[in-house]
């Protein structure tokens, strides 16, 4: 079978006329260019060259096939090049899947940015409840939260502990008091819903502590939750990344431990590399990072 490498040493042979000039250009041995000639030779069936003691000289079939070698090596040059020119392309569509409230709070501020630094980037930004699969290409990049432990192929980079709790606004603490204990929501208005998968955790934790029952109001999405709480309506449970970073809201109750969720960037190892993928993925990262500093920052001074 031809091996196409071989071409290259056809056409070194060729331009320098002997087996070392061609090693030199190659920075090979000499012996190694002998070799490959006479593999390819065997592989075609011809001979290609003369051995003679100034060097080696094409044979009339040698001097034919030159010419096509020529071209397959100016076709295989452009391939090189546009290949390495894709590597370098940053430009092209980057899905990123998240939940509603992380994706509208968190991501949709730095996505002005993201445009005005890389205007070749087109973002779609799917804030489905359904969870995309990364693995079958339904998303290139996903902002979720999760366990530690992620699914084969996925590959991450942690933000941050996902810890959430039930905040009030400022204007709801002002009229009604800030609830600063389980016992206190008992006379609180709270905010349920946020969507099914949200609202099956949160469900179980208002049971836990005997608080369904002064839900006085579902919102379908999470993103709903905090127009809900925004409003002065009552109180709801947030992701504290988010809540912690509102100055017109405040936590009502420390939140649980122990829950085992983190906040994850994370995309899938097929595409981690693509470009496009790999610069939004740094870019997010380091502003999501920011903010998380900040907000430790900012915990750690109001605890002094």
């Amino acid at each position: 079978m031809l091996d196409w490498n071989d071409l290259r040493y056809f056409l070194a042979v060729a331009n320098g006329g002997s087996t070392l000039a061609a090693g030199r250009s190659m920075r090979v041995s000499q012996t190694t260019v002998a070799r490959r000639i006479a593999a390819l030779e065997a592989a075609l069936g011809i001979q290609l060259f003369e051995k003679r003691q100034a060097g080696y000289a094409l044979t009339p079939v040698g001097q034919e096939l030159l010419a096509q070698a020529r071209d397959v090596e100016v076709v295989i040059s452009k391939f090189a090049n546009a290949a390495e020119s894709q590597s370098r392309d940053s430009s092209g569509v980057v899905r990123i899947t998240s939940e509603e409230i992380y994706a509208l709070s968190l991501l949709s501020p730095l996505l002005r940015e993201l445009h005005e630094t890389h205007p070749e980037i087109i973002i779609e930004l799917d804030t489905a409840s359904t969870l995309r699969d990364l693995g079958a290409g339904e998303a290139d990049i996903a902002l979720r939260s999760s366990s530690m432990k992620q699914p084969a192929g996925l590959v991450g980079r942690r933000l941050c502990v996902d810890d959430w709790t039930l905040y009030c606004s400022r204007d709801y603490a002002a009229r009604h008091g800030r609830p600063t204990s389980v016992r206190d929501l008992r006379h609180h208005a709270i905010v349920g819903g946020g969507g099914e998968k949200l609202w099956h955790h949160y469900q179980a934790w208002l049971q836990s502590l005997k608080l369904e029952d002064r839900v006085a109001m579902h919102h379908a999405t999470s993103w709903g939750l905090l127009s809900a709480i925004r409003s002065g309506f009552g109180v709801s449970v947030l992701p504290c990344v988010v809540g912690d970073a509102d100055p017109e809201l405040i936590r009502c109750i420390p939140p649980k431990e122990d829950h085992g969720r983190v906040l994850w960037l994370l995309t899938h190892e097929r595409v981690r590399n693509t470009p496009r993928v790999r610069t939004v993925i740094d870019f997010l990262y380091e502003r999501l990072s920011r903010h998380v500093r900040q907000l430790e920052a900012d915990r750690a001074a109001a605890a002094a």
